[in-house]
């Protein structure tokens, strides 16, 4: 017989040792499953024990109370005359007897269903004093002569357990005593089952839960008309009484009533309510009748715990039989091993040789490439300075340039106060060689002023023109606006242009250099006069407001409007390139608006061109306010 292959034969024991442990992983999986089930059954049955002792010390120690009550005359008196007298001492009676029990409310009902008395009556949301509800099943049963227990919605909106009693004159029903008992201290019994659990009445909807979505959900489908005989009772006040989200199929034991059922994963849906971790592996579902009431208690205790436990069992089992057979391949695989080990260790050496020798060729080309990148860096900090002290030269410039366009008004402008000074210091001197010192001083106080006017117009021509790096800080919009007009006064006279100032001074703080903004405005009015020189309406619009469109920080939206034949697409589209202008040849260089976008940008705004819908040209400053 020839000798079987070693592939076979290594395939055919693993598949046997595999065997072998699923074997016996399943075995200990359902033995444990089931002791576990076994033991979490009795576990929730003496927590539904415990349960319906409470049940029993809360609600069913009061149900004898209404036969009692008609064993006080003050209850007969007031039914057989109803006076004003006879019902304020059966509410005193009532509510000192619903102190002592400690029920919810306990009143008195005549034999056409009106409440006479009530131990509420200082409750205006529940006494019920005078309101009629003869639609109550508890007082149809006991106006029949016969005690009844009913589960109800109060008029209130609050639920309770209604218990009656026939109250009799001989063998004549006069009316129907009432306890309300309530069902909040049950709600405090949640945490000592430590497991969802639900409160059922006899037409299976669920009146108490530990959880509220399930409150007030039926178990099973109610036909019609059941449904028209709980809303003409208002048995769950205006509740339409959904289906309960939870499929539970249940095995009834017929003499013990005691329910069962299991609900799987895939079944359960109330995740936030069963848990995630719950609904994987499902839920045991036990149920009992409370003595002497129709009410059916419903527990779902989690079954994760017992799969889990049965879960490490199986493995356990699996693992002990896989130690045995692993010890059977030990001695035969060990030899393998060894040899497997000699050769990866040589393979590890001769990876470890070709990786440094990968190591020490990417050094080398990291360090000259951080070398290079280094250069690189110096070069781009050395670029940059260059850049920006050119920038300064080409802002000076462009001040300095303004400044001669504008020296025929500046010249205008102080030619006034100097010819003043002149005729009045001569007359100064004429009047002190007459020896009338007092027309003498006042020609010379009028020459201080002038002075004074000099150095108003002259001051600020030495801070615009003043050279100057960035320096940001709060800035006044409107002041700064105010002296570029003022630089252009003469010229905004000769050339009868109306100025229409929106931004006046101390409004709007920005964050921004004060000189190099007043050189942007300066520009940008300029180039607005410059465009309205052949216009018939010459009208200068100057506005500021907040733009609320942009995110934090806010920005002032400041809008300089000319009356001029506005920007023509090609304008529009090439309006902020260096060396791009609207203007006649020799007639400027066309950096004008690059370096105030470039100047802007600095302090982080924006500057913006458009034409306006009624005619000229827009221009739009956004700088950040303070």
């Amino acid at each position: 017989m020839p000798p079987i292959p070693l592939m076979l034969r290594n395939a055919l024991l693993t598949l046997f040792a595999l065997l072998l442990m699923g074997l016996t992983g399943t075995g200990m999986y359902r033995y444990s499953f089931k002791a576990g089930t076994a033991s979490l059954r009795e576990a929730s049955n003496a927590r539904l024990d415990l349960f319906a002792s409470v049940v029993e010390a809360r609600v069913r120690r009061l149900e004898p109370i209404p036969a009692t009550i008609q064993l006080n005359p003050l209850v007969v008196r007031v039914l057989l005359s109803p006076t004003a007298a006879h019902i304020h001492t059966a509410n005193d009676y009532l509510a000192r007897l619903n102190a002592h029990l400690g029920s919810a409310a306990v009143f008195v009902l005549d034999e056409r269903g009106s409440v006479l008395a009530t131990s509420n009556l200082t409750q205006p949301d529940d006494s019920l004093l005078g309101e009629n509800v003869a639609y109550r099943p508890y007082y149809l049963e006991a106006l029949a002569g016969r005690a009844t227990r009913h589960f109800a919605m109060g008029s209130g909106g609050q639920a309770g357990y209604f218990a009656s009693h026939p109250i009799h004159d001989g063998s004549r029903v006069l009316g129907v005593a009432v306890v309300k008992i309530g069902l909040d201290a049950l709600e405090e019994t949640w945490p000592m089952l430590a497991a969802p659990t639900l409160v059922a009445d006899a037409n299976q909807v669920v009146i108490l839960s530990s959880h509220p979505n399930w409150r007030y959900t039926s178990l099973a489908p109610l036909p019609v008309e059941r449904r028209v005989d709980l809303q003409l009772a208002r048995t769950y006040g205006s509740l339409r009484l959904p289906q309960f989200p939870i499929s539970v199929p249940l095995s009834v034991d017929e003499e013990t009533q005691e329910a069962q059922g299991f609900v799987s994963g895939e079944v359960a849906l109330n995740r936030e309510v069963l848990g995630a971790k719950g609904n994987q592996a499902g839920h045991m579902v036990l149920g009992r009748s409370l003595d002497g009431m129709d009410w059916r208690v419903m527990i779902f205790t989690s079954l994760a715990s017992v799969r889990q436990q049965a879960l490490m069992d199986g493995v356990a089992g699996a693992v002990s039989a896989g130690f045995f057979i692993m010890l059977m391949l030990y001695w035969a695989q060990r030899r393998r091993i060894e040899k497997q080990k000699l050769a990866a260790k040589r393979l590890l050496e001769q990876a470890n040789v070709d990786l440094e020798h990968q190591v020490s060729l990417r050094t080398q080309e990291l360090t000259a490439a951080n070398e290079q990148l280094r250069h690189e860096i110096v070069e781009r900090k050395h670029t940059e300075q260059t850049l920006r002290a050119a920038q300064d030269e080409l802002v000076h410039a462009g001040k300095m340039a303004i400044l001669g366009q504008l020296a025929a008004s500046i010249t205008h402008e102080l030619a006034q106060p100097l010819g003043g000074i002149r005729t009045l210091s001569g007359n100064a001197a004429e009047f002190m060689r007459r020896g009338n010192l007092s027309a003498a001083q006042d020609n010379l106080s009028i020459v201080a002023r002038l002075v004074d006017q000099m150095a108003h117009i002259i001051q600020p021509l030495k801070s615009f023109s003043r050279k100057s790096s960035a320096s940001p800080g709060a800035t006044d919009v409107g002041r700064v606006l105010q002296q570029a007009l003022f630089l252009y006064q003469l010229r905004l006279r000769q050339e009868d242009v109306h100025v229409e100032n929106h931004c006046p001074p101390q409004q709007w703080l920005v964050w921004c250099d004060a000189n190099r903004l007043e050189q942007v405005l300066i520009n940008l009015i300029g180039n607005a006069l410059d465009a309205m020189r052949e216009a018939p309406e010459r009208v200068l619009t100057l506005t500021a407001e907040v733009d609320e469109s942009h995110q934090q920080p806010r920005h002032i939206c400041l809008t300089v409007k000319d009356t001029g034949k506005g920007l023509s697409t090609t304008d529009q589209q090439h309006l902020f390139e260096p060396f791009y202008t609207t203007k006649p040849n020799g007639v400027g260089l066309g950096l004008g608006l690059a370096i105030c976008r470039d100047l802007v940008a600095e302090f982080k705004g924006e500057l913006l061109a458009h034409n306006h819908p009624e005619g000229g040209a827009c221009f739009v400053l956004h700088v950040p306010l303070m």
